[in-house]
């Protein structure tokens, strides 16, 4: 009976010491997994496609100060610029660090339009990281114009799709362009036979209109409101899916007018191709928090952005979507390769 009864005490401290290994283990395994499964161990590099004072450099260098001063982020984060090809130095730059998550690009619907047109790489070849923002465009005329509004606009050339010039700045099929042109489509106006003339910038598109070279100029709403601050311009619309605080609270958008029309010049970041979903995992979260703060939430009501943020998977179905819609829009106006 005594021998029995020291085996039966000795299998129950045995049962308890081996649960009492199994706690810790699995202790041990959770706190493993609260830690991030992937974060930088060097310096990141966030690369602009344009020289600094450029629209990305400006942009990541806003970020870079946010991100660092809000301590999102462990290590330095350097901006690099790689000017050039319309962005394409820059994706090529990206590009040869394959599954690096140290490189990220700010990326904009250039990144379709270009490749659309035959110049520049898929988004396909890239790793979408976040949607960060939207910036809209305004539709510009001179105070004195006879046109008061979007659909005086769109009736006016209905009549005679040639009768008005438009100065775009920088580029045909761009985001300037479309925010005139998708309406003028959309109301079933063959827009190849707009009147078009190409600028270097949207300030010397504007300075052209001011002194009667071009009669509308489609521009950033951040641009757009300097200029209506100074009674400069009428703004006939807006290409946000919703009105735009500020001087732009007057503005009608294009849904407003009648025509189904939204143009973002949206902002994405992305890395190389080859990133592991940890890594990616990372970068979603940290520009989440990054996007929730009020120092960024500043920015974007002084810039006239529109925070839209999305993971990695949902901006991957966007892009899918917006270069759907960009191929038909290049492919009416004879761009498309």
């Amino acid at each position: 009976m005594t021998s029995n009864l020291k085996y039966a005490v000795a299998g129950t401290r045995g049962r308890a010491l081996t649960a009492l290994i199994a706690l810790a283990a699995s202790l041990a395994v959770g706190g493993a997994q609260a830690q991030p499964a992937w974060k930088p161990e060097r310096p990141v590099e966030l690369i602009a496609m344009n020289a600094p004072g450029g629209g990305s450099d400006r942009t990541l260098r806003i970020m870079a100060k946010i991100l660092q001063e809000g301590r999102h982020v462990g290590v330095p984060l350097n901006v690099v610029n790689k000017p050039g090809g319309g962005g394409s130095v820059a994706y090529a730059y990206l590009n040869q660090h394959p599954g690096d998550a140290h490189f990220l690009q700010l990326a904009s619907k250039s990144l379709l339009t270009n490749h659309i047109a035959g110049h520049g790489p898929s988004y396909t070849d890239f790793t979408p990281i976040a949607f960060l923002f939207g910036e809209y465009i305004s539709v510009t005329v001179r105070p004195d114009s006879p046109l008061r509004t979007g659909r005086d606009l769109v009736e006016r050339l209905r009549k005679d799709p040639g009768a008005l010039s438009f100065g775009i700045a920088t580029s045909l099929g761009n985001p300037n362009h479309q925010a005139v042109a998708t309406a003028l489509k959309e109301a079933g106006i063959d827009i190849r036979k707009m009147k078009t003339v190409i600028f270097p910038s949207g300030g010397a598109a504007s300075t052209a209109m001011l002194g009667g070279h071009v009669d509308v100029v489609p521009i950033t709403a951040a641009f757009a409101a300097s200029m209506a601050r100074q009674g400069q311009v009428r703004l006939l619309a807006v290409t946000a899916p919703a009105r735009l605080p500020d001087v732009l609270a007057d503005v009608p958008t294009w849904r407003e007018q009648g025509y189904d029309v939204v143009v973002s010049n949206w902002r994405s970041m992305v890395g190389p191709k080859g990133m592991t979903e940890a890594q990616i995992a990372y970068w979603e979260q940290t520009l989440r928090r990054f996007t929730e703060s009020e120092e960024w939430k500043k920015e974007l009501e002084t810039n006239f952005w529109r925070s839209e943020y999305m993971r990695s998977a949902e901006t991957r179905k966007y892009l899918d979507q917006d270069s759907a819609q960009v191929r038909a829009f290049l492919t009416a106006l004879g761009l498309a390769k």
